[in-house]
């Protein structure tokens, strides 16, 4: 593009069901690519109880401040402050959104977005202002999101909350085979356990299962160690290509760079109960409750 010219597209990122690694890695990038080195003009906080520091304390910390870096622990975003001794911790659990607005650029990432309307709307609970005019939206339908600053001599605090991640370089066979020791509960548990695997949920972990042709309610204790090395071998494979194609969306929207974003059509078994799967043909994708969340899989090539 001629560096003379820039032109804002209305784009969206839009993700479904509760984010997870690649959705929150997609709205990492993003961000990054668009808030860094912007001096904060104002800080807008409509409900308190999700900031989990002080207030007062808060908005005195952010105000005239930069965003100088972020980074992801699982699903945890770390904001890196130019000044300061503390880092913002943003979490958007189970229905939190990010929206970053510029003129008619819009991204946003997080929970399943519905038309965005007018914002700030009824679910906008914090607003950061940037002296360039760009505001940056935190709505959160359920409110369970937060944001929290922590101080920075407390790092090593933060990731020992966390397991070993897909994608990292502790993220081995071996360390991989000691997270699931011989656990006497169902593989689909142990693989949604932050504190032992960081940054899977719901969709991928279902996926995973499938790819590795293990059933998600099978006992940890009862896979052979070459169960365990298939599943290993799909949590690196479903997790590297749901972050290349942006996480799963149900919309064809477009990203930052004009380009859809959309894993769905990857499915094959998350949200496909009822039909033929895919692999196998001679049985349909059965939905159960496993674990607290809904969990698919194929009863016939799934042991």
């Amino acid at each position: 593009m001629n560096g003379d010219v820039l032109v804002f597209l209305k784009t969206y990122v839009i993700v479904c069901d509760m984010p997870e690694l690649p959705e929150v890695e997609t709205i990492r990038r993003g961000l990054a690519n668009k808030i860094l080195d912007k001096p904060i003009v104002g800080v807008v906080v409509r409900t308190k109880s999700l900031v989990k520091s002080d207030f007062k304390f808060f908005k005195k910390n952010l105000q005239h401040n930069k965003f100088t870096d972020i980074k992801r622990l699982g699903k945890l975003l770390i904001w890196r402050l130019s000044r300061g001794e503390h880092y913002l911790l943003v979490h958007l659990k189970m229905t939190g959104q990010l929206i970053y607005v510029l003129g008619d650029s819009i991204i946003a990432g997080g929970h399943n977005l519905p038309n965005l309307g007018k914002l700030p709307n009824k679910y906008s609970h914090i607003i950061i202002k940037f002296a360039d005019g760009s505001r940056l939206f935190f709505n959160d339908l359920r409110q369970f999101g937060y944001f929290k600053l922590h101080p920075k001599k407390y790092h090593q605090q933060i990731a020992g909350q966390f397991g070993i991640e897909p994608l990292t370089p502790d993220f081995t066979l071996i360390n991989f085979t000691k997270a699931l020791a011989k656990r006497r509960i169902s593989i689909k548990a142990v693989l949604l356990n932050q504190k032992l695997i960081a940054g899977l949920g719901n969709i991928y972990v279902d996926e995973i299962c499938f790819r590795s042709q293990v059933r998600p309610t099978r006992i940890v204790a009862s896979l052979k160690a070459a169960e365990i090395k298939r599943l290993y071998l799909a949590c690196l494979y479903i997790i590297k290509k749901a972050i290349k194609h942006r996480g799963t969306t149900f919309s064809d929207y477009l990203d930052t760079d004009g380009r859809v974003g959309n894993y769905e059509k990857y499915l094959k078994v998350y949200g496909r109960a009822g039909e033929m799967c895919s692999r196998c043909h001679r049985a349909s994708i059965k939905k159960i409750k496993l674990a607290g969340r809904g969990t698919h899989y194929c009863p016939n090539c799934q042991f």
